[in-house]
């Protein structure tokens, strides 16, 4: 009605400072040198590449070197794979907390000196506990609700960013469901369960024919999501000769079914994911840096559970309303979830997930998980001895317990000593390798797959 003003409503939200770090490169391809460089944001990549915030120019220094991001407490460092490693006031790191105060960073025959430099001013992050499926309080989590709330007002292409488990497909499904597209066709391609023989067929169709088995034509995965979003899952696993005729799809907007020459004109939005980090997969030569960079256009981390363990009482919560199963949340009592906050859960909210099935089907909590030992390999009775069998338990429950405990100990162990690598250690435990990577998705690990 007309004339009649309603108040405003206006939803908590958090204040939270913009970090603002200066750089100094003090030495370049081994020859002192002084520039300064002063920036704003929370992720700050470092490299020789011209689309790095921080560019270096030294051939010694790799395209993506490293990558500086800022948590809640203090910067950090994380290597992408470069060939001279990242050394912190001389210390050779992977991936690794930034010192207080003034630091050093040896890249090559480089060296920068990172400053912080206090705050370039306060952004507010809304007291939001869920996009979606997606559910968090913590800081880190909701930041991440921002920016893809922000996402899902534009049309842009999108790279989700992050562990096996921490929700990417949700993400992407909400930012389509709350986007202009809502209401048209939203394809999933899981770029990592496609036989690289077929994968281009998938993708872009193919004419009857093309090839032996193609006894009529097929509309592929562009075409099908016309005018709606194409959601590219596990792109890093996407093979090397395939990424060109990606990115020539992504670039004109045009789409060439196998074994024609006619072209199709689509309009499709592409959301990529991946678990792995492409700018190693570059500086390795698996991945384009060309289609990294179409890709990347918007960039969103997804963190790992270890990072916001104080959302546990939360997702346990939501995990036990999905179950209907909310008589059982007296099996997670304030002791359970303080101890439960103490593992790191390497499988993500996927491996939450399952924790709380089981203790819902065998009505006892498992002992608090360490950051030695998953939930998954802890006796379900608590007892001192873990080979002892808990009689109160149905034989087939308890058989498949151990099944699952040894596998996940059993494939943790084998793709460390394969450094990820899936076909590596197939051939080190003569098994299929397709059969393993199944293995690898159901225990919520991952790694990297190879052609053999």
């Amino acid at each position: 009605m007309s004339g009649i003003k309603h108040p405003t409503i206006r939803r908590p939200v958090t204040a939270v400072a913009i970090p603002r770090m200066e750089v100094q490169v003090v030495r370049e391809r081994g020859k002192p040198v002084e520039r300064r460089i002063t920036l704003d944001g929370d992720t700050l990549r470092v490299g020789s590449h011209p689309g790095n915030e921080i560019v270096v120019d030294d051939r010694t220094v790799s395209r993506f070197h490293c990558t500086l991001r800022c948590g809640l407490q203090r910067w950090s460092v994380t290597d992408s794979d470069s060939a001279n490693g990242t050394l912190v006031n001389g210390v050779p790191v992977r991936d690794a907390d930034l010192p207080e105060g003034t630091c050093d960073l040896t890249l090559g025959n480089s060296t920068i000196r990172l400053i912080r430099t206090g705050h370039a001013g306060v952004t507010t992050v809304p007291e939001s506990s869920s996009f979606g499926d997606l559910y968090g309080e913590s800081l880190a989590i909701r930041q991440v609700f921002v920016m893809l709330t922000r996402v899902a007002e534009t049309d842009s292409t999108v790279l989700l960013e992050g562990e096996s488990g921490t929700g990417k497909e949700l993400a992407a499904t909400e930012v389509v469901q709350r986007g202009a597209r809502a209401d048209k066709p939203f394809l999933i391609i899981d770029c990592g369960a496609i036989s690289p023989n077929v994968i281009e067929s998938e993708l872009f169709g193919h004419a009857k024919g093309a090839f032996t088995g193609a006894e009529r034509a097929r509309v592929g995965a562009f075409e099908e999501a016309d005018g709606g979003t194409l959601f590219l899952d596990e792109i890093g696993e996407m093979p090397l000769e395939m990424q060109p005729k990606l990115l020539r799809a992504l670039e004109s907007g045009q789409v060439r079914r196998v074994g024609e020459n006619q072209f199709r004109k689509v309009d499709v939005r592409v959301i990529a994911a991946t678990n792995r980090q492409l700018q190693r997969e570059v500086n390795r030569g698996r991945f384009r840096e060309d289609l990294y960079f179409r890709l990347s256009v918007v960039s969103v981390q997804l963190p790992p559970l270890r990072q916001r363990l104080e959302d546990i009482p939360l997702l346990v919560d939501v995990l036990l309303s999905s179950m209907n199963a909310e008589e059982s949340k007296h099996l997670f009592d304030a002791a359970a979830l303080a101890q439960m906050a103490q593992y790191d859960w390497p499988g993500n909210v996927r491996e939450l997930r399952n924790y709380v099935e089981r203790a819902v089907v065998l009505h006892t909590v498992a002992p608090a998980p360490s950051s030695q030992r998953a939930p998954d390999e802890l006796a379900g009775d608590g007892s001192a001895d873990p080979d002892e069998p808990n009689l109160d338990v149905p034989f087939k429950l308890a058989k498949d317990q151990h099944i699952e405990s040894f596998e996940l100990a059993y494939l943790s162990a084998l793709m460390k000593w394969a450094d990820g690598n899936v076909s590596r250690a197939a051939r080190r435990a003569k098994m299929d390798r397709m059969y393993l990577h199944r293995l690898l998705q159901r225990r919520g690990l991952h790694g990297r797959s190879t052609r053999l």
